[in-house]
């Protein structure tokens, strides 16, 4: 039976404080991936609010280009009701 990412969010919902979340994410992640990670949801959070170029937030948050590339991909390709949910979710 396959890993089902559900699981993986409903732990994540069972738990409200951040040093609890902070452990679970040391267990599950390795120090790359949560970088990875991290460094994902600011190329969204720039890419949303259109204040950098690409080539900015590569060299700000020490991203590649094929990163920005893919995040900028998934946005001009989703609806704009989605781009709108996406922006409340992290950049508010």
């Amino acid at each position: 039976m396959r890993a089902d990412w559900s699981l993986v969010v409903d732990k994540i919902l069972t738990h409200a404080n951040n040093d609890d979340l902070a452990v679970l994410f040391q267990l599950l992640l390795t120090e790359e991936e949560r970088s990875a990670i991290a460094g994902r949801l600011k190329v969204f959070q720039s890419l949303l609010a259109g204040e950098m170029s690409q080539r900015q937030i590569a060299a700000e948050y020490q991203v590649s280009i094929a990163t920005i590339t893919r995040c900028s991909n998934y946005l001009k390709n989703m609806t704009q009701e989605h781009r709108d949910s996406i922006q409340k979710l992290i950049l508010e």
